[in-house]
């Protein structure tokens, strides 16, 4: 019972007593009395002489009085419903614990009221229980606004079905909420909230149950419901959690999916959901599947740019195929895989307004005619390029990547290539590259076209410490991939080092002391002279590997090697055979010396390797961090001078310090990578490669240097200094992989490598996250490769095999890190363990996909 209602019933008891009393007389009041205790059986009208507001902490006391509806000047009777009434709506505000209509003073006819409350407690905080921290505080930020509000019901059921709801998307439909209420100790009129969660188990779908299906089977409509999975050890993709809102959108889908195969009258007629036991439910939709419908008679009207057999051609819709307005959709406005479409046609010929209307005609028995009408619009022009929100790099590094030009026709082909370009660029999150047509001028059939990108960080960092060869080598590597080299006297230009112009600088220490250094540094500039795309770089580097700190030259185990090496690289875009392809030329100058040093073919002397390489390739990957189609395909040719030819040496008695003086041979080596979508966002990766190592002369053999060694994670080691190519094989140790027939002796650690080699790799690819701060995505691979070092045992099909899993996340300022755990089926002759189960780390491999 309400309170005012016990109030009233006390007022008309004590009324009834006061009856019997004789009246008399009320004085003014010298303290303030329940307005309901004056006698009932003599209400009287008063006015009312002024209002007070007693008991408040929080609310505001004008807003208290207009909400009694009472004011001064209004006349009153009293004791009656009027009181009541105003303790009624003060009761409606859900906001008080008690209201009392007070009478302070009577004067005459003049009556002083005073509304007297108690302000229900106010929330200090939810003390959340029985869920894991993260989970808490994601509560916490949903549940942040009800924070110093008033505890009353309504906070109660709302805060109640937020957690409830909150849990119920992620699959937790029997969670169960207790709140209690305890007083704050730190604040009078405040309280905490004990808010007790359990989520139970997640519940899931036990069956899917059709009713009214006969062309489709259960299990091929099933299949169509993406989100919604029976709980099935063999249903790997796709929830089977039952997740209302993802239901919702699989019911649609489901008709869509339907209608897509002919049936364009399907439609869901019910469907309902119940439980099943405790943890699991049962889904039962009913659908009508009605008639099976084809295409008819396709015309076309409104086409006066392009002839309809061109159209019809482009549309690959025939008469008598399976009727499906989702498929005709895709034809005539896209988007379709190669960009096929009609739309790709009319867009990249200028006609930015092209729609068009499939119409249907005529439906008789099973067969749906067509007229397809077609606005073309005008040939729109482009009048300005403009470009937003690149705020570090320079307007003239983007501009020059964008293929649409002021003056050209519109091009949506060209608008595609241009958003690949920039995003190759690697300066920019390709997520967010988004060109846009914009001021379109039907007028003068002019449209400008504005590219909006979101800069992101590119620079990146490596810094490392590892244990091998039984000391600790340390690394740090700075990368600065947006340089600017003109800028370098300019100081206000540094942040921290001057950027914005595309260019390349990397500069890269090792060292373990004294025992061993690396150092290296190279310059590229993409756009040699700012005008053509001619790539320019340079790059040197020092090596030293040497036991000089422990042991005498005099003695076995002293050994020393130093490598200085400095090259040069000139290369162009081509345009032919189209204009993915690009061409590299590089020229090297390596100078080695070994005194008594392990792991090539000869372990004393001074060797020069003056090499010439071509590179040829293709690369037209979407992107360049997590491609999901395209390819990326190198071809390269490396040589150098015959030496042999025309220097005189008697190379059947000739010393390995004559052999090798100047090194001499030629090289192949064949990369190439394929990426398509498969399934959703999942990715197939798909890599061959392929090298040899000749030699000009069968009596100089082959040369102790740009060798490959095979197995590991793919990175150079510290171990093996520049002067080999490093392939990873996953589930192998690092340079394990050994050809047949190697001497004996010989193991990872003094592998001196092969001259040919193969590997084969399939990788499936599925994101986790995509975003400008990291990409993360997951695999799981099968590979093989192999060694030898003679055309004689060659055979491609003979190879070490391996599976695994892994991950890769790429941060911007550290690159692309990965760990594998691979399995390798093969064991290595000689090497005990070099096979089986391998963890292998990886850090600033490179993007496209990786060649390594």
């Amino acid at each position: 019972m309400n309170k005012y209602l016990f109030a009233i019933l006390f007022s008309v008891i004590s009324t009834a007593a006061l009856a019997q009393v004789p009246s008399q007389p009320r004085p003014s009041l010298s303290k303030s009395i329940p307005a309901d205790s004056l006698s009932y059986l003599n209400p009287k009208d008063y006015i009312i002489g002024g209002i007070t507001v007693s008991g408040t902490k929080y609310l505001d006391k004008d807003v208290l009085v207009q909400i009694s509806k009472l004011s001064k000047g209004d006349r009153i009777n009293l004791p009656g419903e009027q009181n009541a009434a105003v303790i009624k709506r003060m009761y409606d505000q859900g906001l008080f614990d008690d209201v009392q209509l007070n009478i302070t003073k009577i004067n005459l006819d003049t009556i002083y009221l005073e509304i007297a409350i108690v302000e229900r407690p106010r929330l200090s905080r939810l003390h959340i229980t029985g869920i894991r921290k993260g989970e808490i505080e994601d509560l916490q930020k949903k549940l942040s606004d009800k924070n110093s509000k008033i505890v009353n019901e309504n906070l109660l059921s709302t805060t109640t079905a937020i957690i409830k709801k909150h849990f119920n998307e992620k699959g937790f439909l029997n969670t169960t909420v207790d709140i209690k209420q305890r007083k704050d100790p730190g604040d009078a009129n405040s309280v905490i909230l004990d808010v007790a969660v359990d989520k139970k188990q997640k519940v899931k779908i036990n069956k899917v149950i059709f009713e009214g299906n006969a062309a489709f089977s259960s299990k091929k409509l099933k299949a169509f419901l993406k989100k919604t999975r029976e709980k099935k050890w063999y249903n790997l993709f796709g929830s089977k959690k039952f997740l209302r809102d993802k239901y919702e959108e699989d019911k649609q889908t489901l008709i869509e999916k339907m209608q897509d195969k002919g049936y364009r009258d399907a439609e869901l007629l019910s469907d309902s959901v119940w439980k099943n036991d405790e943890n699991t439910v049962n889904v039962k939709l009913k659908v009508f599947e009605g008639h099976k419908y084809y295409f008819g008679n396709i015309t076309w009207s409104g086409n006066a740019r392009y002839p309809s057999a061109l159209l019809n051609k482009l549309l690959r819709v025939k008469k008598g195929d399976v009727f499906s307005e989702e498929e005709l959709g895709k034809r005539l406005s896209g988007p379709t895989p190669n960009n096929d479409d009609v739309s790709t046609l009319y867009l990249d010929g200028g006609y930015l307004t092209y729609n068009a209307d499939p119409v249907q005609t005529k439906i008789y028995n099973d067969t749906v005619d067509l007229d397809i009408r077609i606005y073309e619009g005008p040939q729109y022009t482009i009048n300005r390029v403009l470009l937003k929100g690149n705020d570090v790099t320079n307007d003239k590094v983007v501009m020059r990547e964008i293929r649409t030009r002021p003056g050209q026709k519109f091009n949506k082909d060209l608008l595609i290539r241009s958003t690949r370009d920039i995003s190759q660029l690697g300066n920019f999150d390709e997520q967010k590259t988004e060109p846009k047509p914009t001021n379109i001028n039907p007028a003068d059939g002019t449209v400008d076209i504005i590219y909006n990108v979101v800069e992101k960080p590119s620079d990146q960092i490596e810094l490392s410490g590892g244990f091998g060869g039984g000391q600790i080598v340390g690394t740090l590597g700075l990368t600065f991939n947006n340089f600017s080299i003109r800028n370098i006297f300019h100081l206000k230009d540094y942040k921290p080092l001057p950027k914005g112009d595309g260019q390349k600088l990397s500069l890269r220490g090792q060292s373990s002391g004294r025992t061993y250094q690396n150092y290296s540094f190279t310059f590229s500039e993409p756009w040699l002279g700012g005008k053509k795309p001619i790539y320019f770089a340079v790059s040197a580097y020092t090596q030293l590997s040497s036991t000089g700190q422990y042991y005498a030259k005099t003695d076995a185990r002293y050994n020393n090697l130093r490598i200085n090496g400095v090259g040069v690289t000139l290369g162009k875009k081509l345009n032919w055979p189209d204009n993915y392809f690009q061409l590299n030329y590089s020229l090297n100058v390596d100078h080695y010396n070994l005194d008594n040093y392990p792991g090539y073919i000869f372990s004393n002397g001074t060797s020069y390797n003056i090499k010439l390489t071509q590179e040829l390739s293709r690369n037209s990957l979407d992107a360049p961090i997590f491609p999901t189609q395209g390819s990326n395909i190198k071809l390269t040719i490396q040589g150098t001078p015959p030496y042999s030819l025309f220097n005189n040496i008697n190379y059947k008695i000739a010393t390995q310090e004559e052999r090798y003086h100047f090194v001499e041979y030629y090289k192949f080596k064949w990369d190439a990578q394929w990426f398509q979508k498969i399934y959703g966002k999942l990715v197939l990766m798909s890599q061959i490669r392929f090298g040899f190592l000749g030699s000009y002369n069968s009596q100089v053999g082959p040369s102790p240097f740009e060798r490959f060694k095979l197995g590991g994670d793919g990175m150079q080691s510290y171990q093996f200094l520049q002067g080999s190519d490093i392939i990873g094989l996953r589930g192998y140790q690092n340079f394990s992989i050994l050809p047949v027939g190697s001497p004996v002796g010989i193991t990872a650690d003094n592998n001196p490598g092969s001259t040919i080699y193969n590997k084969y790799t399939l990788e499936l690819r599925h994101p986790v996250i995509a975003s400008q701060s990291a990409t993360i995505f997951v695999l799981a691979f099968a590979e093989g490769g192999n060694v030898w070092n003679s055309f004689d045992q060659f055979n491609p099909f003979n190879v070490r095999r391996s599976v695994g899993i892994g991950a890769r996340i790429f941060l911007p300022i550290f690159g692309l890190l990965g760990l594998d755990y691979g399995y390798g089926f093969d064991a290595i002759p000689g090497i005990p363990g070099a096979n089986k189960g391998q963890f292998h780390f990886s850090i600033s491999q490179s993007l496209n996909g990786g060649f390594n």
